[in-house]
């Protein structure tokens, strides 16, 4: 069998590299399709404006003249100034369960990548953390969540397969919406509120949130800084992202506090829209939006997507206050559970906070990490093993 690997360079190709997975996935019960319309702007130089900043490569696999396999490749150079490292990323692994295709997709970018200076690469990562980030390695018959990975049981061992070591890890908390929340809750809420420092915004219609927009991707970047794989977001990276999300927000899930009108703790969460998106087929026009809203009227689970407290603000009470207002939210629109999309595995501190509600670890992920440099290139077309 031989396989090869063709760059993407065309928009047919680039179809192909889109709904390759639909066709992979297609007895994955538990696969979660993207929603269609941000991947086309997702790949789209001109409205994905990370694109400014990195250099990309798609590429998809043939065994044999069968698709069966696909991937990108990219080297963030704003994250790499930052970091003072000279790294790339493979994202959009997906193939079938080969460790011939596996290996020829993840060879391509790290040619790719060496032939650019780089000398490292890590994966899955995407522009930003706000893509999916790395790969699913426990909870496969859990809700997959929109903006985390989805992947077959098999993938991790292939990456590893190619020469890749474990590098971050992640978790996921899910935890019921509790009847009433531990006694130290609201005595450090009434202790931060006595103070006279801080203000809670609570919204009930979106047109309210909107000029909060960019001071709240503001302390996200100021926040998340620390955080290895995240990269400072343009404001029009930002606004892309609020219009990306927009459809989806609930005004009722999303809180702010100020501190003098300065935005210093933020968090937002989100009906969960999995099972909308799935029941659409990941296709939002014409009607799938329709699909989309009613599913996310039904569900009795929020999805947690972004949290954040500025520096100089945190051990003052403002995540318990955060936490509090958002689950009596919940609470009042008939939630009943909580997912906490992904942490960081030695992020204690909030893994704490979400044990201490009753929160159970439903799901692991994992990210992985090759040196590349000196690597002699390798041909693009391989003779292929039997399918392992």
């Amino acid at each position: 069998m031989a396989i090869e690997i063709v760059e993407v360079t065309s928009r047919r190709q680039l179809r192909k590299f889109i709904y390759l997975p639909e066709k992979l996935h297609r007895e994955h019960r538990n696969w979660l399709p993207p929603v269609y319309m941000d991947e086309w702007k997702f790949y789209h130089p001109k409205k994905n404006r990370a694109h400014a900043h990195c250099d990309t490569t798609l590429a998809l696999a043939y065994r044999d003249g069968v698709l069966c396999g696909r991937i990108m490749g990219i080297i963030h150079h704003a994250f790499n100034r930052e970091w003072k490292q000279r790294d790339a990323r493979f994202f959009n692994l997906d193939c079938i369960e080969s460790r011939e295709v596996a290996g020829a997709l993840i060879a391509y970018v790290e040619e790719w990548a060496a032939a650019r200076g780089m000398t490292h690469v890590n994966g899955p990562y995407g522009f930003s953390d706000k893509d999916p980030q790395g790969a699913l390695i426990e909870g496969f018959d859990e809700l997959p969540l929109i903006a985390a990975p989805c992947n077959f049981e098999y993938l991790p061992a292939l990456i590893e397969a190619a020469g890749y070591k474990p590098h971050i890890h992640w978790v996921e908390y899910k935890f019921p919406i509790p009847g009433a929340l531990p006694d130290l809750y609201p005595r450090v809420c009434k202790r931060v509120m006595r103070s006279g420092k801080y203000r809670v915004l609570d919204f009930r219609k979106k047109r309210e949130i909107r000029p909060y927009i960019l001071p709240v991707f503001r302390l996200i970047n100021e926040s998340f800084e620390p955080l290895y794989g995240f990269a400072r977001m343009s404001e029009a990276e930002m606004k892309s992202l609020a219009r990306q999300y927009w459809p989806v927000l609930d005004p009722r899930f999303v809180k702010i506090v100020l501190c003098k009108d300065e935005v210093v703790g933020v968090v937002i969460a989100i009906p969960s829209p999995s099972t909308g998106i799935r029941q659409a087929r990941g296709r939002l026009l014409p009607f799938g939006i329709f699909t989309l809203k009613k599913h996310m009227k039904k569900t009795r689970q929020l999805d947690l997507m972004i949290g954040a407290i500025r520096e100089e603000h945190r051990g003052r009470g403002i995540d318990v206050l955060l936490a509090t207002q958002l689950i009596d939210s919940a609470r009042e629109a008939g939630m009943e559970w909580i997912d906490s999309h992904l942490e960081l595995e030695d992020n204690h501190k909030i893994r704490a906070e979400m044990e201490r509600l009753g929160g159970k670890v439903t799901k692991r992920f994992r990210s992985y990490r090759k040196k590349i440099e000196g690597r002699a290139p390798t041909s693009r077309k391989q003779d292929a093993g039997p399918l392992s």
